[in-house]
């Protein structure tokens, strides 16, 4: 049995969570939203080709995370798998924007700013038609 813990989004995170969260919501038409809470909000698609290749040939789960979004203790994070290894999205980067960078594929924000959303915004669509072309995702 799986037992889920969803913990409310801290108040000061909100905006930010509800902001972030309108970004991936924008792409749910295309993607299957496979988390829906208070505190998370998850895009998934079905692996494509060379996500089937990267894992031998066999099909080790019906959905692929493309994007989410989380509201943690310290800070909001944005995720986005399309970005992980592409060096052309990545160099597109600000350095304000790459600073919020945590790992590959990770951003975090404590709160709203405008100027960084919108930049995210432009690179989530970006990264997702990427994943689709190289053939991580299929619609």
């Amino acid at each position: 049995m799986r037992i889920c813990l969803v913990l409310p989004v801290p108040s000061d995170f909100e905006p930010v969570f509800a902001r972030l969260r309108s970004i991936l919501q924008k792409h749910s038409q295309t993607l299957s939203v496979s988390e829906d809470t208070p505190a998370s909000y998850s895009l998934a698609a079905k692996p494509g080709p060379a996500t089937l290749n990267g894992w031998g040939g066999t099909m080790k789960r019906a959905a692929l995370p493309v994007a989410w979004v989380q509201s943690g203790k310290s800070y909001v994070s944005y995720h986005l798998m399309g970005i992980g290894d592409n060096p052309r999205l990545l160099d597109t980067l600000s350095k304000e924007l790459e600073a919020r960078r945590q790992g590959k594929t990770c951003f975090n924000f404590n709160a709203v700013d405008e100027t960084l959303f919108r930049e995210l915004d432009q690179l989530t669509g970006q990264s997702i038609a990427a994943f689709r072309k190289a053939g991580f995702i299929v619609n």
